[in-house]
């Protein structure tokens, strides 16, 4: 378990880094009149995922899971794929990306990177990284309680950022 412990805290380490970022692209969006949405969802979108990263240690410690590697190494592999696709997210977008919803009026959609591809490609990688993470180290509760979790949560982020990007962004 002590290499999966060191897992979690990199990914936690990874989640500073983007607050990080975050609030250095939120003082460069609300510096050109960017609009924050959807405030009252974000709190709880940090309590979910502190609590997944809180989970993913304590589950497999208090119920003695196993690691298993036909099913580890193959959810290993997930979060490393997840990771690159936020981070992929992440430059593409430049100082438009956060972990809040900003948009500036008047900008442009992005078409490049993984958006050439999907709408919301960051929520794959999250949706990703919650279900696989846990499952690294055989946490399989975790993995359907925060997949759940953040299923309901997914619907209420995307309805605010697609609402606020429809009311911002030009046709």
């Amino acid at each position: 378990m002590p290499w999966y412990t060191l897992l979690v805290l990199a990914v936690a380490a990874e989640r500073a880094a983007e607050l990080l970022v975050a609030r250095r692209n939120a003082a460069w969006t609300l510096a050109r009149a960017g609009v924050e949405h959807g405030r009252g969802h974000y709190p709880v979108m940090v309590v979910l995922h502190t609590g997944l990263l809180v989970c993913c240690l304590l589950e497999p410690a208090l119920t003695d899971r196993p690691f298993l590697p036909a099913l580890g190494w193959p959810m290993l592999a997930l979060v490393v794929l997840a990771q690159a696709l936020r981070w992929w997210c992440v430059t593409t977008l430049g100082p438009y990306w956060n972990t809040r919803v900003i948009v500036v009026p008047g900008a442009r959609l992005v078409g490049a990177g993984p958006y050439r591809f999907l709408r919301h490609p960051n929520y794959v990688a999250v949706v990703v990284e919650v279900a696989a993470l846990p499952l690294v180290h055989s946490a399989w509760l975790t993995a359907t309680v925060f997949t759940a979790a953040n299923a309901v949560l997914l619907t209420v982020r995307l309805r605010c950022e697609n609402t606020a990007l429809t009311q911002a962004v030009p046709a």
